[in-house]
C-alpha cells in the first residue's frame, strides 16, 4: 500500500450527516434513517391507549346490561369476548412500541458510538493531550448507553403515557361534555408541573454525568499510574481521593432522588380522581348520566394513572439523555485545528527539511472556540511560553541529524513539528521545499516514521504491533523487519514466537524488548523520513552495538532525525543540532562543534 493510501486520523467520514447545533437536535437527527421505526411506536402507542379505553366502557355497558330490570345477560358474552380480543390486539401493538423502542434505541446506540469514536480519531494530538482519558471514556461508555436509555425506555414510556392522557380528553365527551373538564384541568397542570420539573432536574443530571466522568478520570488515572501509586506506597491517599468522587456522585444521584420525591404528580392524580369522580356523581345525580357512564368515565381517569407514574422516573431518564447528549456533542464539536489538505501534495519524498524561523508554543489547555483557523495548532494565539524560538536550519536527503540538549530544551517538540503531530506558530517547515500545510496529510504522515521513548504496543500479537503500519506485510517482511531491529532473536524465545500476544501497552515485554519492536515496525512500513526519540535509551550495552548498526543501515537513503543522550550516536551525524531553552545554541558537525561550542562540548565534559 502506498503512502497516498494510508487512511490519515482526518479522512474517516461519516455515512450520515447529523446536525450538531443542539443535543436535541443532534438526537432528532439521529432518528432520521429510521422514521419507520418511529411510525411503528407511535402506532403501537395510540392503538395501545385507544385498545386500553374500551376496557372501562365495555366495563360500563355491562353495568348498564345488568341493571335493567331484567338484565340483560345475552351481551354479557359479546362484550367479554370484546374486551378479550381487544387486549390481544393491545398485546401486539404494545409489543410492537415495545421492540422498535429497543431497536431504535439500540441503532441509535450503535450510531452514535461510531460517530464519536470517528470523531476521537479525527481531533488533533493536542486534543487527546488534554482531554483526560477517563473522562473520554465515560463519554463513550456511560453518557453513550444513557442515550440508549434515554429512548427505551424513557421516550417509549413518555410517548405510551402521552397518548393515555389524550384518552379521557377524547372519549369523556361521549357520556358528558362537561366530563373534560377534569382531565383538561390535570393535564395542564401536569405539564406545568412537569416543565418546573425538567428545568430544575436538567441542571442536577447535568452534575450527575459530570461528576461521573471526573470520577472516571480519577480512575482511570489511578490505574494507568498504579505501578508509581504502588512504588510510593500512596495506595491510602489515592483510595481517599476515589471516596471523594464516589461521594460526589452519590450526593448528585441523592439530589435527584430528593427532586424526584417532591415532585407533585401523584398528588394531582388523586385530586383528578377525587374531583372526576364527585362530578360525574353529580352528574348522575341529576340523572345527566347513567351508572355505566360513572364507572366507565372513572375507569378513564385511572388511564392517567400510567402517565403519573412513570413520569416520576421517565422523565428522569430523558433528562439524564440529554446531559449525556450534551456532553458527547461537546466532545465531537471540539473542532481540530489541523486541517487534513485532502487535495494536497501526495508525491513520494525525498527527505528534505528545513525550517524556516520557527517557533512553536503549545496550545492553551482550554482553547476558546472562536479563533480557530484551519493553518494549525496554537496558530494566532498568544497565550503560553513559547517552547520553540525562531529554529531554522535545513537538512538534505539522506543526511543524518541529531537533535542534542538539556532536558525541556525542545528537542521532541521540534521532531512532532515535522509530521504535523502539532502545527507551528509562525515561520515554515518545509518537506521538499513544500510547507508541510500544502502536503496531503496522510501522504506526509505515512512517509515519516517517529519512534518514541515512550514505546505504545498494542495489546495485540508481537507480529501484528510489528505490522501496525503495514497490516498486508507478509510474514517474511515482519521476520525481515525484526531482524533488521535485533528483535528476531528474542520473539523466536516466546513458546509462540510472533503470536505471542504482549500485555497492554507492552507491560510484558522489557523496554529494550518494546523498543525493538518499535524499530521493527518502523522499518517495516520503509519511511522516507525516520525520526529516533532517544528510542535506544532502554537498549543495555551489549545489544547497543547491534541496534547501532541496525539504526545505521536503515538510515541509508533516508533523512534520519536522532534525539539522544548517547554520545556514540552522535559522533557520526552529518549534523548536530544543539538546543538550549527552545533556540538553536549551535549547529554543524561533530569536530567543528568541539572546537567552537561551548554548549556542545559542555555535553561531551559532563
Amino acid at each position: 500500500m502506498s503512502a497516498t493510501e494510508l487512511p490519515a486520523e482526518f479522512t474517516l467520514h461519516r455515512r450520515n450527516k447529523f446536525d450538531h447545533s443542539s443535543a436535541v437536535r443532534w438526537v432528532l437527527s439521529h432518528t432520521r434513517p429510521y422514521l419507520w421505526i418511529v411510525v411503528m411506536i407511535f402506532v403501537g402507542a395510540i392503538g395501545n391507549a385507544v385498545l386500553a379505553v374500551f376496557v372501562p366502557m365495555l366495563t360500563g355497558d355491562a353495568f348498564n346490561a345488568m341493571l335493567k330490570s331484567p338484565p340483560n345477560t345475552s351481551v354479557l358474552l359479546p362484550l367479554a369476548l370484546t374486551i378479550g380480543i381487544s387486549q390481544i390486539v393491545r398485546g401486539v401493538l404494545q409489543l410492537g412500541r415495545n421492540f422498535g423502542a429497543e431497536l431504535m434505541a439500540q441503532k441509535m446506540e450503535r450510531d452514535i458510538r461510531d460517530e464519536l469514536y470517528l470523531s476521537l480519531l479525527g481531533k488533533s494530538m493536542t486534543f487527546h493531550n488534554l482531554q483526560p482519558v477517563g473522562d473520554t471514556m465515560a463519554r463513550s461508555t456511560n453518557d453513550v448507553r444513557e442515550v440508549n436509555y434515554m429512548f427505551s425506555p424513557g421516550v417509549n414510556l413518555v410517548v405510551g403515557s402521552f397518548m393515555f392522557i389524550l384518552m379521557p380528553i377524547f372519549f369523556a365527551p361521549r357520556y358528558h361534555f362537561s366530563l373534560i373538564l377534569t382531565p383538561v384541568i390535570f393535564t395542564i397542570i401536569y405539564f406545568i408541573a412537569l416543565a418546573r420539573y425538567l428545568k430544575q432536574l436538567s441542571p442536577i443530571t447535568d452534575e450527575v454525568r459530570a461528576t461521573f466522568g471526573r470520577m472516571n478520570t480519577h480512575l482511570s488515572e489511578s490505574l494507568d499510574g498504579v505501578e508509581i501509586m504502588k512504588g510510593a506506597a500512596q495506595e491510602g491517599a489515592e483510595v481517599e481521593r476515589f471516596v471523594i468522587n464516589a461521594r460526589e456522585v452519590r450526593n448528585m444521584f441523592v439530589l435527584q432522588g430528593d427532586l424526584e420525591a417532591r415532585y407533585i404528580a401523584m398528588l394531582l392524580l388523586g385530586l383528578a380522581y377525587a374531583g372526576g369522580l364527585v362530578h360525574a356523581l353529580i352528574l348522575y345525580r341529576n340523572g345527566l348520566i347513567d351508572v355505566g357512564a360513572v364507572i366507565a368515565y372513572f375507569g378513564m381517569l385511572q388511564l392517567l394513572q400510567f402517565p403519573t407514574f412513570t413520569s416520576t422516573w421517565a422523565y428522569s431518564q430523558i433528562s439524564l439523555g440529554l446531559s449525556s447528549a450534551r456532553r458527547i456533542l461537546e466532545l465531537i464539536n471540539r473542532e481540530t485545528k489541523l486541517d487534513q489538505n485532502t487535495s494536497g501534495r501526495t508525491s513520494d519524498m525525498r527527505g528534505e527539511i528545513e525550517f524556516r524561523g520557527v517557533s512553536f508554543r503549545y496550545p492553551h489547555p482550554n482553547p476558546s472556540p472562536s479563533g480557530r483557523g484551519a493553518r494549525g495548532e496554537g496558530e494566532g494565539q498568544d497565550d503560553g511560553e513559547l517552547i520553540l524560538k525562531d529554529i531554522s536550519f535545513k537538512v538534505k536527503p539522506g543526511q543524518t541529524v541529531a537533535i542534542v540538549g538539556q532536558t525541556g530544551a525542545g528537542k521532541t517538540s521540534l521532531a512532532k513539528l515535522i509530521n504535523r503531530t502539532y502545527d507551528i506558530s509562525s515561520g515554515q517547515v518545509l518537506v521538499d521545499g513544500v510547507d508541510v500545510r500544502e502536503w496531503n496529510l496522510a501522504s506526509l504522515r505515512g512517509q515519516i516514521s517517529i519512534i518514541e521513548q515512550d514505546i505504545f504496543l498494542f495489546s495485540r500479537s508481537l507480529s501484528d504491533n510489528i505490522a501496525f503500519g503495514k497490516p498486508r506485510a507478509t510474514q517474511e517482511e515482519i521476520m525481515s523487519a525484526s531482524i533488521a531491529a535485533q528483535a528476531h532473536d528474542f520473539i523466536l524465545d516466546f513458546d509462540q514466537t510472533y503470536a505471542t500476544t504482549v500485555g497492554e501497552r507492552g507491560v510484558t515485554l522489557s523496554g529494550g524488548q518494546r523498543q525493538r519492536i518499535a524499530l521493527a515496525r518502523a522499518f517495516l512500513t520503509d519511511p522516507r523520513v525516520l525520526v529516533l526519540d532517544d528510542s535506544t535509551s532502554a537498549i543495555d550495552s551489549a545489544t547497543e552495538d547491534k541496534i547501532q548498526r541496525a539504526i545505521s543501515n536503515a538510515s541509508r537513503g533516508r533523512t534520519t532525525f536522532i534525539i539522544t543522550h548517547r554520545l556514540s550516536q552522535i559522533r557520526w551525524a552529518d549534523l548536530i543540532i544543539v538546543l538550549r531553552k527552545g533556540q538553536i545554541a549551535a549547529i554543524g558537525a561533530h569536530d567543528e562543534l568541539m572546537q567552537t561550542s561551548e554548549a556542545y562540548s559542555r555535553i561531551f565534559r559532563e
